[in-house]
């Protein structure tokens, strides 16, 4: 597949994972999320104190992986193929992440970590379905 083709499908999947980001964990979750923590204090920074480009690039590399996965590796090129192979990266991952979080600090609890793994599930499973609509189209 056309690389600058898979770059856009990574930006325009990086956007959308910032975007659901911020609507997921900054609003839907965000009280859960505070009821949920462990016992580490002072883990999560003020959004005054918020490294803004640093969470722009991790989006950003978030919608490429799945843009070079989908596009050179897994000929992904419809929405619902994206949204199932994301949502299957999105878990693993969030498992992943979670649960040696959990296992080796206290900043959540394990129903935050639980939580936390199915809504990466549901970012990435919607990400995943932008970035396999746009590169299946024409």
């Amino acid at each position: 597949m056309n690389t600058n083709k898979i770059l856009l499908a990574g930006l325009i999947g990086g956007a959308a994972s910032f975007l659901l980001g911020w609507l997921v964990w900054g609003v839907v979750l965000a009280d859960f999320m505070k009821s949920n923590a462990g016992s580490a204090t002072g883990v999560m920074k003020p959004e005054s104190e918020m490294v803004w480009w640093a969470l722009i690039v991790g989006n950003l590399a978030g919608g490429l992986l799945l843009a070079l996965i989908f596009g050179r590796w897994g000929s992904i090129s419809t929405f619902l193929t994206g949204a199932k192979a994301g949502a299957v990266i999105g878990l693993l991952i969030g498992i992943s992440f979670d649960m040696t979080m959990l296992a080796t600090s206290n900043i959540m609890t394990l129903n935050g970590a639980l939580v936390d793994i199915l809504a990466n599930a549901v970012v990435a499973g919607v990400v995943g379905g932008i970035v396999g609509w746009f590169l299946g189209r024409k």
